[in-house]
């Protein structure tokens, strides 16, 4: 079946001096000569996320009219993921899959807010921000987070999810707007008045972020929304304005090279801080190429050799460009598929962190470094309702609801031969039924609730005391287990051991402290050593900010 500082302070350090980046070789510094000794322990991390780049809009997989130097470098001096597939092929379902670890057919969203309200992220949702942060990373999301509603303290707020520092849009239509009336700040909403152009501000603060954290762990999620529609850039379309294409075509190109120029800014920022060889930047983009008001893919040849685009299941609408970048990785082009939904264990595994257990990702980190990773067995696409696809190796299934994309009342299955008809021009339901059927129940297991435990650590106050719970949602068990507030231990010890699936809480007088500020900690062992989580509890929120952890 188909299924903060104060507001002039702020603004004062966010729109002082806005300028465009240069591009090209000089935007990225030359990369630390010597041997590469691979990415260290815990290393930064810089997810950058592009809204609408398709496949073939950078210059390293064959773009030849929209210039993208720093991130062809990038892939040069990186690792290039040839075979790399979003979470959908739109946009909110598939940010919930890069930040939850799930595909669409097990993830909280599901689709875009199209005729309805926007869909929101629970606290049954742990995030690689939450688990970062858990381990002691400082955490921002800037740009845009696209889960609704736009209000603080609620479970789908970036701050409540992970992120200690927020600065954006919360919702996903608010976002298309790039000279925005306002913003957010954490909690605060910043009014704008329309007179700054948002991917600006994003960088600016991007920047600040890397350069007031460059001495710690922190996780960066720089989530642009360039380059989607409306192709609005500041001025003309510098480069491009000559050039003998339609007006939108002309921004949208200018706004491809304007995402690259930021990229060479973080990087730039990064080796000014000494915080380079420490970090591990990954790019990839939320879908395949829009072809909205007025901009034609097909110019642009914008996803490449796939079929296919924005909102559609064709290799096109999924597939995306995927850069892995550090100066400790050795360059080299990975064709094993990998998809976004296994970012979050990835990150988990490079900061030590037990994942969640039940999710449908997988840590490449031996992708990475060229000692290799588990292959998924196959890969899932759910839009309820409309279509669903499926791939076990060099087979793909697409079944289309009844009456959707041409299909009759009982609605079809397609099945390709992606070695073969990468292209997906060959239709062989028809002549392969039974391997049609086999994907097509493969795909109806793949799809139903969300499958998680709950995950990570909660503060509850009331009646002057503190209980701290700790609950195992990984895999395997959590030995040695302490939790202490301030330093101080619980009068009566936690249990020892946690296995899957269980919990354990200590209560601790407050002693007239105040309950705003106050750290909680967890110790315990699992077989790849000791973990150290911590949690903060933040003034006029459930537990949040920096040092938080997950909640359910």
């Amino acid at each position: 079946m188909i299924n903060g500082p104060s507001r002039r302070a702020f603004l004062a350090g966010t729109l002082a001096g806005i300028s465009v980046p240069p591009t090209g070789a000089a935007a990225a510094a030359t990369p630390t000569p010597g041997a590469r000794a691979g990415l260290p322990s815990r290393p930064n991390v810089v997810v950058v996320l592009a809204d609408d780049l398709g496949w073939g809009e950078i210059g390293s997989q064959g773009q030849r009219l929209a210039r993208t130097p720093t991130l062809d470098r990038l892939a040069a001096e990186g690792v290039r993921f040839e075979t790399a597939y979003s979470g959908a092929p739109l946009c909110a379902p598939s940010r919930c899959a890069l930040l939850t670890g799930l595909h669409a057919g097990h993830g909280t969203v599901r689709e875009n807010p199209e005729g309805g309200p926007q869909r929101s992220l629970t606290s049954a949702d742990v995030t690689f921000a939450e688990l970062l942060q858990l381990a002691g990373y400082r955490t921002a999301c800037i740009g845009k987070w696209g889960f609704g509603p736009e209000e603080p303290g609620q479970p789908s707020h970036p701050n409540e999810r992970g992120f200690g520092e927020f600065f954006g849009y919360i919702g996903h239509k608010h976002a298309h707007e790039y000279y925005p009336r306002y913003l957010w700040h954490n909690g605060e909403r910043v009014e704008l008045g329309g007179r700054a152009y948002a991917p600006d501000l994003f960088r600016r603060r991007a920047q600040k972020f890397i350069r007031r954290r460059a001495d710690e762990p922190f996780l960066l999620y720089f989530a642009s929304n360039l380059p989607h529609a409306p192709s609005v850039v500041p001025g003309d379309a510098g480069r491009y304005e000559h050039e003998p294409w339609t007006r939108a075509n002309r921004r949208h190109a200018a706004q491809v090279s304007r995402l690259d120029a930021d990229v060479a800014a973080l990087v730039r920022t990064l080796r000014e801080t000494g915080a380079a060889e420490r970090t591990l930047l990954l790019f990839t983009s939320d879908n395949g190429p829009h072809h909205e008001k007025g901009v034609t893919p097909e110019l642009f040849d914008a996803n490449g050799p796939w079929r296919g685009v924005k909102r559609q299941l064709y290799e096109g609408g999924i597939r995306v460009p995927f850069i892995a970048w550090s100066p400790r990785l050795r360059p080299r082009v990975e064709t094993q598929p990998v998809a976004s939904w296994d970012v979050l264990p990835t990150l988990a595994d490079l900061a030590g962190v037990p994942a969640p257990a039940h999710l449908d990702g997988r840590s490449f980190r031996g992708l990475l470094t060229g000692e290799g990773a588990p292959a998924h067995d196959h890969l899932v696409w759910n839009r309820p309702r409309k279509m669903q696809a499926i791939r076990r190796g060099r087979w793909k299934a697409i079944r289309f609801a009844p009456h959707i994309a041409g299909a009759g009342p009982r609605g079809r299955v397609e099945l390709y031969d992606l070695d073969a008809d990468p292209g997906e021009r060959r239709n062989l339901a028809a002549l392969r039924p039974a391997l049609a059927a086999d994907l097509v129940a493969r795909l109806d297991r793949s799809i139903g609730p969300d499958p998680r435990l709950p995950y990570g650590m909660e503060l509850a106050v009331a009646d002057g005391r503190l209980t701290v719970t700790l609950r195992n949602g990984s895999a395997v068990s959590w030995r040695d287990v302490e939790l202490s507030v301030g330093g101080a231990r619980p009068a009566s010890a936690p249990a020892g051991t946690l296995a899957p699936g269980e919990e354990t809480s200590a209560v601790f007088p407050l002693a007239g402290a105040d309950p705003a500020g106050v750290t909680a900690r967890a110790v315990f062992r699992t077989s790849r050593g000791r973990h150290v989580f911590r949690r903060r509890r933040r003034a006029g929120a459930a537990a949040s900010g920096d040092g938080t952890a997950a909640t359910r």
